[in-house]
């Protein structure tokens, strides 16, 4: 027998340690060669780890949520035969990348990711509470005739009280003793007893007819995406002077254009209004380099970037995501309208590369179908800018006097507010407005989208 020493290989350029975010081995199981050992965050993605050998796992470095250098032991495995040393562990492991996802009538939110802290088989559980427990009594004076069970008639048992089917499934998942409960005509439980039971007779005050049953407490581990997640926002506010800007845009010819568009588009993927609003943005921030910039406070240097490459804020089970679309201002709608579908798809499977996320030069962050009147997005440091768009909503508009004729009209439009936060290090408050004002310019007359 002897023992082989799986160290924990360099998974990524500049990394010097990683999280460990599920365990999908105990010490004494038996391991095959390939087989998953292990689930390692790093800043930018969930790495597989897989067992270089075959043999039982002996140790293991630590629990969930603890931190592993790179070149120190993770797994040490107790092999068959002479010929397997402890050693390095030099293969490259398999990438699983965490991480868009959907659609808005008007904006498109991109999920993302899968839940990269899910854990495995051996993976431990957060802590919970005691469980709490609750009593119901009856109340002291009611003007009801108790039940048969109540009044002695049966003997407690829920199974000989006489409720129909339906009553006795609410009962059930509101949590009810039916031997309690005290009805008001005849001898069978009905919904109206119910109601009167969860109004007065819980014993602790007034209970809703329809409250739900309550939960018990339950304390959750801060590991893996949600840990990275906090650390990063908390860096954010610490060091960013944010502020945000909110104007009103009309999107009434530019969704016109959208369907349009669709009613054309073939084989090609269905356009939300995302790819357009990049379009849009694309062509505004070359006249304010300021925005699309990263920002290296450390060193004192404002980088600001030719290329757009945007990322996409997304929400997922395990937490918040930001694929980027490199070159942006080289696609059109239709290869943006792609690329988006190519993320969202990857991500749901888990197979967002390493070269996908990070080191973007702007951020668009949508709620998508949730909407929102308006946001004031966190930036993504060490970008200097966040863009929110907000869901498209129809109300009644004045038209202007020239275009009105005589006397006062109204017509529909179809509004959305666009929110933009920036770092007022690099950005002034000038700028922000001029930039959104040129952009909704843009949106509001979509056919200057295509005109160069």
């Amino acid at each position: 027998m002897a023992r082989f020493t799986f160290k924990l290989p360099d998974i990524g350029e500049g990394i010097s340690e990683a999280e460990i975010v599920a365990w999908h081995v105990q010490v004494g199981d038996r391991v095959e060669e390939d087989q998953q050992l292990a689930d390692m965050m790093t800043d930018k993605a969930t790495v597989e780890m897989e067992s270089p050998v075959a043999g039982v796992v002996v140790e293991r470095a630590g629990e969930v949520g603890d931190q592993v250098s790179i070149g120190a032991p993770l797994v040490v495995i107790e092999t068959e035969g002479e010929g397997v040393a402890a050693a390095d562990a030099d293969v490259p492991p398999a990438m699983e990348e965490d991480t868009l996802e959907a659609e808005n009538p008007g904006v498109e939110e991109i999920a993302i990711l899968p839940d990269a802290a899910g854990g495995g088989e051996g993976a431990p559980q957060g802590p919970t509470s005691a469980e709490a427990t609750s009593t119901t009594a009856a109340p002291a004076e009611a003007p009801l005739h108790p039940s048969p069970a109540a009044s002695g008639l049966h003997t407690g048992e829920e199974s000989r009280i006489l409720a129909s089917p339906a009553v006795r499934a609410r009962a059930r998942d509101l949590g009810v003793d039916l031997a309690q409960v005290r009805v008001a005509e005849g001898d069978r439980v009905r919904h109206a007893d119910l109601d009167a039971f969860l109004r007065y007779g819980a014993g602790d005050g007034y209970h809703a007819p329809h409250a739900s049953r309550a939960r018990d407490d339950e304390q959750v581990r801060v590991i893996g995406m949600r840990r990275r997640i906090a650390e990063n926002m908390a860096a954010a506010k610490r060091h960013i002077p944010h502020f945000t800007y909110v104007e009103e845009i009309e999107v009434t010819a530019l969704e016109a254009l959208r369907a349009q568009l669709n009613a054309r588009r073939a084989e090609r993927p269905k356009l939300t209004l995302l790819p357009l609003l990049i379009v849009a943005l694309c062509r505004t921030l070359p006249d304010f380099p300021m925005l699309n910039a990263r920002y290296d406070d450390e060193a004192g240097v404002v980088t600001r970037h030719g290329r757009v490459h945007l990322g996409m804020a997304a929400q997922t089970d395990a937490g918040l995501t930001v694929p980027v679309i490199r070159d942006a201002q080289d696609r059109n709608v239709w290869q943006l309208a792609t690329e988006i579908a190519r993320l969202a798809a990857a991500a749901r499977a888990g197979k967002l590369r390493p070269d996908e996320l990070g080191n973007g030069t702007i951020t668009l962050t949508s709620l998508g179908p949730l909407g929102g009147i308006a946001t004031t997005p966190v930036i993504n440091r060490p970008e200097v800018a966040i863009i929110g768009p907000n869901k498209i909503v129809e109300r009644p508009v004045f038209v202007a006097p020239e275009e009105a004729g005589r006397g006062d009209a109204i017509r529909r439009a179809k509004l959305m507010n666009l929110s933009i936060s920036c770092d007022h290090r690099v950005v002034d408050g000038h700028d922000a407005a001029s930039f959104v004002q040129a952009l909704k310019g843009l949106i509001e007359a979509p056919a200057l989208l295509f005109v160069d």
